[in-house]
């Protein structure tokens, strides 16, 4: 009626009396209402596909949820299409050449987001936007929960790339096709309403266009937009990496206390349950997943295993250099070895030898007793007896400097495989450092 009579029609619409009797917004309204249908796709010839213009604007990443692979984000929506009954003269309506209408009263396309997993709090927005030559307007922000496959082996320097998928349910491209409201470039550099606030950083939103088919005989259109992220990593940096550093400066700073002394056992000790303590702080900051470990918990664990191999390095030294009296004589290849060829190879420097070998006292007492008593019976009962006790006390003295000879020789060698295992122990450590830093620095700027 409203298109074999059009004239009819206004002229009907405009006898209204009361109080819409001039309301043109009421009047169109009206107009547009009458025999309309908006359970049937808008077009005058049904081989005509109706072509859907979409656009998306990232306005907050609220959640990332690495555990259960999901990411919530905050977007404005935009989309609109030609409605081929949505159509007046705007010189019939005072030159109204827009309206809102409610949207319950339009035809609207059943454009879906493939990876929706729940159902976010969204703004209800009931109404839409027509203008005089038939383009709808349909606006609206979206709260969208969708999975997205989360890579967190580089945390915290991880960058993710989470995809959007817009395509009809029902549809078919015959039907509904899809296109872009703006430029691919334009879209991708677009950042005018993002917050960029929060721990995500948006680098860019790129978009991908496709057509794909299910059995080979329907084919539906689809837009991709891939929403790229990166997380700042300056939080984790200062509460994870850090201390843990400060930590394992702390044990090679360690290294310089006496081998021979037992306070480098308790401060070795005291920085492996302060490092256990640290572990459990941080287990809940650390993202979780069922099928990988973030490499920053890889570094964790070997920073205690380092801490580990120090303490067990420490107590096998300590048990070297320690009780030295009971101690057997260094083998002569260890001796060969550790005294001789490491610290010419290794360039240690060796320790001052503190005792020095008994003297000749005992040869020259022995030299006494020969020369001037030659036998047993022209010695005196008094000097025989005097004689039995200082030869108890040559041997005693000898005993002694033979036990601190080999004593002196043990914590020589203690001190040179201290030094030894010390330059290994600081070699890994920072090799070890180099590797993950350069890693994160390429993460990073990449």
């Amino acid at each position: 009626l409203r298109l074999v009579f059009p004239n009819v029609l206004l002229a009907k619409l405009g006898s209204s009396t009361g109080r819409f009797a001039n309301a043109t917004l009421v009047r169109l309204a009206e107009f547009l209402s009458v025999g309309y249908k908006k359970g049937v796709r808008p077009v005058k010839d049904w081989n005509t596909p109706t072509n859907v213009e979409i656009d998306l604007m990232v306005y907050s990443i609220l959640n990332v949820d690495e555990k259960n692979q999901v990411l919530t984000t905050y977007v404005w929506y935009r989309q609109s299409w030609k409605d081929e009954f949505l159509v007046w003269d705007s010189q019939d309506f005072d030159g109204v050449k827009k309206i809102s209408i409610p949207t319950a009263n339009v035809w609207v396309p059943d454009i879906l987001i493939n990876e929706f997993v729940d159902v976010g709090k969204s703004p209800d927005i009931p109404y839409v936007y027509v203008t005089d030559d038939g383009v709808v307007r349909n606006y609206k922000p979206i709260q969208v929960v969708t999975a997205c496959t989360l890579n967190i082996y580089n945390f915290p320097f991880d960058v993710q790339n989470c995809s959007l998928t817009f395509q009809s349910w029902l549809h078919t491209i015959d039907d509904i096709n899809i296109t872009l409201m703006r430029e691919p470039e334009e879209l991708s550099k677009d950042k005018s309403v993002f917050m960029n606030q929060g721990e995500w950083e948006l680098l860019h939103v790129l978009s991908k266009y496709k057509n794909f088919s299910v059995d080979k005989e329907e084919y539906y259109a689809e837009m991709k937009f891939h929403v790229v992220i990166r997380r700042r990593p300056l939080f984790y940096t200062v509460n994870l990496l850090l201390p843990s550093i400060f930590l394992m400066v702390m044990d090679i700073v360690g290294f310089y206390l006496p081998p021979d002394s037992g306070e480098r056992v308790s401060f070795k000790i005291t920085l492996l349950l302060g490092y256990s303590v640290f572990l459990i702080i941080v287990s809940d900051t650390l993202p979780a997943t069922a099928i990988g470990t973030p490499l920053i918990g890889v570094y964790f664990v070997v920073c205690m295993a380092l801490l580990v191999i120090s303490l067990t390095e420490t107590v096998l030294i300590v048990r070297l250099v320690h009780k030295q009296d009971l101690q057997p004589p260094v083998p002569q290849w260890l001796k060969y070895l550790v005294l001789e060829r490491a610290p010419v190879l290794f360039c240690i420097h060796k320790k001052h030898r503190l005792c020095s070998r008994l003297s000749s006292q005992s040869t020259d007492m022995e030299n006494y007793k020969e020369n001037n008593y030659g036998t047993k019976d022209n010695v005196p009962p008094l000097m025989d007896n005097i004689l039995q006790e200082v030869t108890t006390i040559r041997h005693f003295l000898e005993k002694r400097d033979k036990c601190r000879e080999i004593a002196k020789e043990w914590l020589q060698v203690g001190y040179v495989l201290d030094v030894l295992l010390f330059r290994v122990y600081l070699v890994a450590v920072v090799a070890y450092s180099i590797t993950l830093g350069t890693l994160w620095s390429v993460w990073q700027a990449a």
